[in-house]
């Protein structure tokens, strides 16, 4: 199962608006939970054996800057497809290959 999802503090005390300090700890959460898992600028996509347990990432990531914030926005998707692994980079490869058949 993949998880993408992107957490933010709702506004910042930071003067230039940046949320980066509470992201980062989420995305501490992320890393130190062992799971496959990759971060882009808008999002972040861990890959799980079941519901719960990617769910529970989810959950302390956002509790993680909830911890510095009074309100926080969470943007969830998932591609639940039971026993297929490797898939965080493996639907990459996929497009990667079409792109290099049709010569992009």
């Amino acid at each position: 199962m993949l998880f993408a999802f992107s957490i933010a503090p709702s506004g910042s005390a930071s003067g230039d608006g940046s949320v980066g300090a509470a992201v980062a700890e989420a995305v501490r959460v992320v890393r130190e939970s062992g799971l496959p898992n990759e971060t882009t600028s808008m999002f972040t996509t861990i890959e799980s054996e079941t519901w719960d347990e990617g769910m529970a990432v989810v959950k302390a990531a956002v509790e993680a800057v909830a911890a510095v914030a009074p309100r926080v926005s969470l943007v969830l998707k998932a591609d639940i497809r039971p026993g297929h692994h490797g898939q965080l980079r493996a639907k990459v490869d996929r497009v990667e290959e079409h792109l290099r058949e049709s010569g992009a």
